[in-house]
């Protein structure tokens, strides 16, 4: 049985097998997390202006290279608590 497509008219690749996921959803958080911190935290410093486009690129790449490496070893860390206090399904 083949693999379905993620919106097949817009993005006609297959997807990712499940093992994936550890690595594509922290890096997905990273990317939308980064950007909308990064985002607010330049416009802050700077004001809606357009310094604050030339500034927030880059303070988004320093972050996101900060974050997603982060991410990857604290997850563990996350999830465990996250099972020492909250009932999971299946006795996770």
């Amino acid at each position: 049985m083949a693999s379905k497509t993620f919106f097949p008219s817009l993005f006609p690749l297959r997807k990712l097998p499940a093992r994936w996921a550890g690595f594509i959803m922290p890096l997905t958080l990273s990317v939308m997390m980064t950007s909308v911190i990064s985002f607010v935290v330049t416009a802050l410093g700077f004001g809606l202006t357009v310094e604050l486009l030339h500034r927030w690129p880059l303070a988004w790449g320093t972050s996101w290279i900060v974050a997603f490496p982060t991410l990857l070893l604290v997850l563990p860390l996350v999830r465990r608590f996250v099972a020492l206090v909250v009932d999971l399904p299946g006795g996770r």
